[in-house]
């Protein structure tokens, strides 16, 4: 019985191969395409790969995710619906994506574009720029509050900021009020100063990020999207910025990546990018949980992070 890597991205896979190879040096560990006898292939951990591609293996039992997203696997036509999905649930995840989300919070609401704006051209302002209002007061919205979304929510909320969050069931997390389903969605979105985007990529959130929404946000919101590319629709936060309902936005993901050379955000003066680096799943931590769901698929055990293929996550 074997593991296979299998990714058509940039993912470097000789970081997880040498940490599995620690954890058990008899592992059977092979990284496409030098796949050997695919009868042998019954756990693939994979990234982006090719659509059809699993349906070369009879005996595969489970397929796991590199992260914690999973619509690279789900959005698979031919996915076979009798193998079993799971994902990477992690704490060095969990920690770079707190220290992304707190930064680009503080960035906004300390005006530090400003400050560098006015650094630029050697201004010195005569007193320090005001602030929209006092943390406390300062709303911190976030849809989709799991196990990302909640331990942010929490660092901002032991910050001193207003904290709220929506979701698709109820959730009670110490310091953050909870929103949650369809018919509670405009009354979070009145409360968010900066809408933080943590959501799933499903059939019901793709293209969430769109005119009307931001026209329920308080106006001069700012929007940040760490999740999904394809939970925005580009053209409508450009419109936003231009009639002023979103103040600015900070995005690390983006329907095509790299983002083209030509494509409107990279110059647009209210928008800050990053290249997809908010949070990348570390080897070193991950592994363990990688060869243990291994080891349990082989045993027929019950898995770690199973997905639910109905909820998309």
């Amino acid at each position: 019985m074997a593991l296979l890597f299998i990714t058509t991205s940039s993912r470097e896979v000789s970081g997880w191969v040498q940490e599995l190879n620690k954890l058990d040096p008899s592992l059977d560990v092979r990284v496409w395409p030098h796949v050997g006898n695919k009868d042998e292939i019954t756990f693939v951990a994979a990234w982006y790969h090719e659509p059809g591609i699993f349906k070369k293996f009879k005996n595969l039992k489970c397929i796991s995710s590199l992260g914690a997203g999973v619509d690279h696997l789900l959005s698979d036509e031919d996915l076979p619906s009798h193998i079993s999905l799971v994902r990477i649930v992690d704490t060095s995840l969990v920690q770079s994506m707190t220290e992304y989300v707190v930064w680009a919070v503080l960035d906004h609401y300390r005006k530090m574009g400003d400050y560098r704006n006015l650094q630029s051209k050697k201004q010195w302002p005569v007193k320090p720029l005001p602030l929209e209002s006092r943390a406390q007061n300062f709303c911190v919205g976030f849809m989709g509050i799991g196990q990302l979304g909640s331990h942010i929510a929490q660092k901002l909320s032991l910050l001193g900021f207003k904290v709220c969050g929506w979701s698709r069931t109820p959730k009670k997390i110490a310091g953050v009020t909870s929103f949650s389903g369809a018919q509670e969605l405009d009354a979070f979105l009145a409360e968010a100063r900066i809408l933080v985007c943590l959501l799933p990529l499903t059939h019901d959130t793709k293209g969430i990020l769109n005119s009307k929404l931001f026209k329920k946000l308080p106006k001069g919101a700012y929007l940040i999207n760490v999740a999904r590319g394809e939970l925005l629709v580009e053209e409508d936060v450009l419109k936003a910025l231009d009639l002023k309902l979103l103040s600015g936005a900070c995005f690390d993901v983006f329907c095509k990546e790299p983002l083209p050379e030509e494509h409107p955000f990279w110059a647009h003066p209210r928008i800050t990018i990053t290249p997809h680096i908010s949070s990348v799943t570390n080897p070193k931590t991950a592994a363990p949980q990688l060869l243990e769901n291994y080891n349990r698929s082989l045993q027929n055990k019950p898995l770690l992070n199973l997905v639910d293929r109905k909820r998309g996550y």
